[in-house]
C-alpha cells in the first residue's frame, strides 16, 4: 500500500513539474486540479513562488493565472457535491461537518471568503463541498474565493519578486498570523456593518 502511494505521489510530483515548464498556464492547471480535488505536490501556492521568483516583472499575471485557475477548480467541485448532495460529506467527521455548515449559515459567502485566504492545514475542500452541498449561491461562492485567493497569490508573488527563495522561509513564517489577521478584521468588518444596519432598521421603526 505504501509502495502505491508512493508511485502516486511521485507521478503528481512529475506532473507537476511537467505543467511548471508552461509558466502562467500551467500554474492554471495546477491550480485547477489542486482546487478540484487532485491535489499536487506544492499545490499553486509552491509554483506561483517558483515563477516569480524567477520572473518578478510577471507577478501579477501568475496571480491572475492561479485565482482563475483556483476559481473554476471550485466550482468543478461545488458542482460535483451539489450533484452528490450528502454523499459528498462522508468522508469528514460529523463534528467538522456541523462547525462548518454553522459557520456558512452564520456567515455565508464570508466564510467561505475567510476559509479561502487561510493557509493549509486549514480544511478549505470542506467548505466548498459544504457550500456545493447546501446550495449557496454559486456566483457569490465564485465571487468570494476569487476575492481571496488573489489576495493569497499577490502576497506570495509579491514576497517572491521581493526577496527570491527566501519568501518560502517568510511565508512559512509570518503568513498564518497574517491571513488570521486578515481573516479577524474582514469578519468585524462585517459583523460590524451588521449590526449598524440592524440599529438603523430599528431607528427607523421607532421614528415610524
Amino acid at each position: 500500500m505504501k509502495w502505491l502511494l508512493r508511485k502516486i505521489s511521485d507521478g503528481l510530483t512529475q506532473i507537476s513539474q511537467y505543467l511548471v515548464t508552461f509558466g502562467p498556464f500551467g500554474l492554471f492547471a495546477v491550480a485547477l486540479l489542486d482546487s478540484a480535488l487532485v491535489p499536487l505536490p506544492g499545490g499553486p501556492d509552491a509554483v506561483m513562488i517558483l515563477l516569480s521568483t524567477a520572473r518578478p516583472s510577471w507577478v501579477l499575471l501568475y496571480a491572475v493565472a492561479a485565482t482563475l485557475g483556483s476559481v473554476i477548480g471550485c466550482l468543478i467541485l461545488y458542482r460535483l457535491s451539489r450533484r452528490a448532495g450528502g454523499r459528498a460529506l462522508a468522508r469528514f467527521s460529523a463534528r467538522k461537518q456541523a462547525r462548518v455548515k454553522e459557520l456558512i449559515d452564520r456567515y455565508d459567502v464570508l466564510s467561505v471568503l475567510v476559509a479561502s485566504i487561510l493557509p493549509p492545514p486549514f480544511p478549505f475542500k470542506l467548505f466548498v463541498i459544504t457550500a456545493g452541498v447546501f446550495r449557496l449561491n454559486q456566483w457569490r461562492f465564485a465571487l468570494a474565493v476569487a476575492a481571496g485567493r488573489m489576495f493569497r497569490f499577490l502576497l506570495e508573488g509579491y514576497l517572491a519578486a521581493r526577496y527570491g527563495e527566501r519568501a518560502k522561509d517568510l511565508l512559512a513564517e509570518y503568513y498564518p498570523f497574517v491571513a488570521l489577521g486578515l481573516a479577524l478584521l474582514i469578519v468585524l468588518f462585517f459583523v460590524g456593518r451588521k449590526v449598524l444596519k440592524g440599529r438603523g432598521q430599528r431607528s427607523e421603526v421607532r421614528g415610524e
